[in-house]
């Protein structure tokens, strides 16, 4: 009863928090008609500026860090990845009116990681003095290449699949079936490479990988120090504003697939958290992996992307809805995850750590 009692305490109270409060606000004036409007190339610059300072942030953590530390939780980070995508491969898939290839697509997206979620979930363990593990953030690139990838192989494969045995049953002669299946078997090799270069040219990987390769190899402590991380907490409010709004103009697109979309976006998160948040425990407990650190993987793990994601499995899975992958992730998977999921995770590890 102590822990239940902790758990909804700290759950309602971080739901305060002003990170939220500004998703949730952003919510409610675009449902009200209002007309603000943040231009494109300012939600650009911000987001590079969140996730240059926490790739920043990794880096310096790394360069002082024992690299052996950070093995177990990489591991684990593109475990949950790459089971993300065949978890919506076999259940999301399996319901009525969902296409293979758009719930394959919904795995990649969910499975890959938002930056803009993972800063939250930066933000509020700083609010609640939860210790974390600085190089933390750095579990990003392991866990969003590795589900867009198996996402693009998975889908690539059915529809190769799916050709061959259309030609199998068609009323052409054996020799035309014969050549027509060894074409397709030709071209159901997918280079992997192409996708992960993709993966990282993207704008959200490519600020935070810049990050992480200049705290690594360079001193930026007094830029760090003097210009990133004062501004972090008002650039985030004001993302976190934006994306409210742009939560809000995505549900119509739901609207033009299947209902179940709703139901996957609001369990997947919390499913994928918990695989996620299981898993650090494990690293917890034999690699002292910090309780904050378990927070961030499940975090991240219960995100879905939404910069760098949608672009990379258009070129991707290009036979894909993004009415369904992009309006399933954008108008309920991420305030899920921002609303809901980080004060549950963090509550769960306050009442797990005491």
């Amino acid at each position: 009863m102590d822990f239940l009692t902790l758990f909804l305490k700290d759950f309602v109270g971080q739901l305060q928090s002003p990170t939220l409060g500004f998703l949730i606000g952003g919510m409610v004036i675009a449902a009200l008609g209002s007309e603000l409007v943040i231009p494109e190339a300012i939600c650009t610059i911000i987001v590079f500026m969140l996730l240059t300072k926490i790739g920043l942030t990794g880096g310096i953590a790394i360069r002082n860090s024992n690299l052996t530390e950070m093995v177990l939780p990489i591991v684990f980070a593109a475990c949950v990845g790459i089971l993300v995508v065949f978890i919506a491969r076999f259940t999301l898939a399996k319901l009525p009116k969902v296409k293979t290839v758009d719930a394959i697509a919904t795995g990649g997206l969910f499975g890959a990681v938002s930056g803009s979620t993972m800063a939250a979930a930066l933000t509020l363990l700083e609010e609640q003095n939860i210790q974390y593990e600085a190089w933390a953030g750095a579990l990003y690139p392991f866990m969003d290449i590795p589900a867009l990838v198996t996402a693009i192989v998975v889908a690539n494969i059915y529809l190769n699949k799916k050709k061959r045995s259309a030609a199998a049953l068609s009323q052409e002669p054996p020799s035309t079936r014969q050549e027509y299946r060894d074409q397709q078997q030709g071209n159901s090799k997918v280079k992997i490479w192409p996708i992960v270069e993709e993966s990282l040219r993207g704008p959200a990987l490519s600020a935070m990988l810049l990050g992480l390769a200049l705290g690594i190899l360079t001193k930026p402590e007094s830029v760090y120090e003097n210009f990133f991380d004062p501004a972090f907490r008002g650039l985030l409010s004001i993302l976190m504003l934006v994306m409210g709004m742009e939560a809000w103009s995505r549900i119509g697109e739901l609207r033009k697939v299947a209902q179940w979309y709703v139901v996957y976006s609001v369990v997947a998160p919390f499913l994928h958290g918990l695989i996620a948040f299981g898993l650090g425990m494990i690293a917890h407990y034999t690699m002292n992996f910090s309780m904050g650190g378990v927070v961030i993987l499940a975090v991240i793990a219960s995100s879905s992307s939404d910069i760098s994601g949608p672009p990379t499995l258009r070129a991707g899975i290009p036979s894909a809805n993004p009415s369904a992958y992009i309006g399933a992730s954008t108008a309920v998977g991420t305030p899920v995850a921002i609303g809901l999921c980080i004060p549950f995770f963090i509550g769960l590890a306050q009442a797990i750590g005491g």
